[in-house]
């Protein structure tokens, strides 16, 4: 999120989660969230505001610089529809970065950090990772966005839109919404599915703005039963700094345990949960016998 949309945004962000406290406090059957793990969630991310200041330093090229000084079309920002093909294209490019962030274990190393919470509140929306080495691939994601010819500038400010537009949507206070609103955006309920541990939810509704990416590509699903907020292995700690790395230290141990290159390459690009198949000891009765003469 560019420096200016963050200061404007910040009063914004305090007072609603302000607000939905204060719903939690005079509604106690509707438990959202505990001081001690909201605090954990705004630490991870003041921490990561500081953060953010070194990774320019650390990122050695851009990748979509790269692409938009290679295309040849070049779309003029002053005309109403770049703005909105930008956002549907960007948004576009956000699920498929999202849907990423889940199937390949080192962007889950530090996506993961986002769903460590067992809460689901808007505190939990700013949880967020920062310095996580290698994370910065998925900007690759937003490749399509530059190669039509968006300025640099628009694809980085319509991200930091539609990650705006994400912050509302981390709450339990708000129900369904009319069913059009449901059909196309991605709404709270959308969003709880998403940060469910449980099937049928897991690894679902990976939307941005736009629900109707997951309806196109076959990971939509509705909240039907209760959600059971976290990860499937939930971590014990409100360390923001265990928290935030806890699962690319994990990530490196299973690399440095591994005993063949394909299984250190799948502990970093397979699935989260991925294991190398047991290489198979062939049975004393399926050894040719050999002969003295041989």
């Amino acid at each position: 999120m560019s420096n200016g949309l963050f200061l404007y945004a910040l009063p914004a962000f305090v007072v609603l989660m302000l607000v939905e406290w204060a719903g939690y406090r005079f509604d106690p059957d509707r438990r959202g969230g505990t001081i001690r793990d909201s605090t954990t969630s705004i630490s991870i991310y003041l921490l990561g505001r500081v953060a953010k200041m070194f990774e320019r330093f650390l990122v050695p090229f851009s990748i979509l610089g790269a692409a938009v000084a290679l295309t040849p079309w070049h779309l003029n920002p002053h005309e109403w529809w770049v703005w909105a093909l930008g956002l549907v294209v960007t948004d576009f490019c956000y699920y498929w970065a999202h849907r990423a962030d889940h199937r390949i274990r080192l962007l889950w190393a530090g996506h993961s950090v986002h769903h460590s919470s067992q809460q689901f509140n808007l505190t939990t929306a700013v949880r967020l990772p920062w310095l996580i080495p290698g994370t910065f691939i998925r900007s690759a994601a937003w490749i399509p966005a530059a190669l039509i010819g968006l300025p640099l500038w628009m694809i980085f400010l319509l991200q930091s839109i539609g990650l705006l537009y994400q912050f509302p949507i981390h709450t339990q206070r708000i129900g369904k919404l009319p069913a059009p609103i449901e059909y196309i955006f991605n709404t709270p309920s959308h969003h709880r599915v998403h940060h469910g541990s449980n099937n049928p939810y897991l690894d679902k509704n990976y939307a941005g703005i736009l629900i109707i990416w997951d309806r196109m590509f076959g990971s939509y699903a509705e909240e039907l039963e209760p959600v059971r907020y976290g990860l499937t292995k939930n971590i014990d700690t409100h360390n923001p700094l265990e928290v935030n790395y806890h699962e690319f230290v994990r990530m490196i141990s299973d690399v440095r345990h591994a005993h063949t290159w394909r299984a250190r390459l799948g502990h970093i690009f397979a699935p989260p949960g991925w294991t190398p198949e047991p290489v198979a000891t062939p049975h004393a009765s399926e050894l040719e016998p050999v002969g003295v003469g041989d």
